[in-house]
This record gives C-alpha cells, structure tokens and sequence, in this order.
C-alpha cells in the first residue's frame, strides 16, 4: 500500500478513535451535545466500515465494538 494511504488510514483510525472517546451525553445536560454524538458516533461507525471494506489489511474490531454499543 502506498505510504500515504497508509498514513492516511492511520490518522482516519486515530480521529475516529478520538471522537469516539467522547463523554457519553447522560455525563452532560445539554440537548445540542447528545444530538451532536448520536451524529457523530453513527460517522465513525461508517468511517469505520468504509476503512475495514478498502484497508481491510489495517482492519481491527474496533468497528464491531462501535455497532455493539450503538445497537443497545
């Protein structure tokens, strides 16, 4: 793979890593933050299929345990 597809999907994984360590909204009373993180989850878990689908060589669970946690 070419280095900086490889860069990249590494910095792709990071962010989204990233964003999904946000404070769950029951921590925070605040109407605009929780709709902000159901959208925001939802793009990481699509970010997260998109990267597995065509850098499946970098594919990890990580993708999986997002849909777990959306699904409850």
């Amino acid at each position: 793979m070419d280095k900086k597809f490889k860069e990249c999907t590494e910095r792709l994984r990071k962010l989204v890593s990233d964003i999904q360590g946000a404070p769950y909204p029951g921590d925070v009373q605040d109407e605009l933050y929780f709709i902000w993180y159901e959208h925001v989850q939802k793009s990481a878990l699509d970010c997260y299929e998109f990267l597995d689908k065509y850098f499946p060589d970098e594919a990890g669970d990580v993708g999986k345990t997002l849909k777990e946690v959306l699904d409850k």
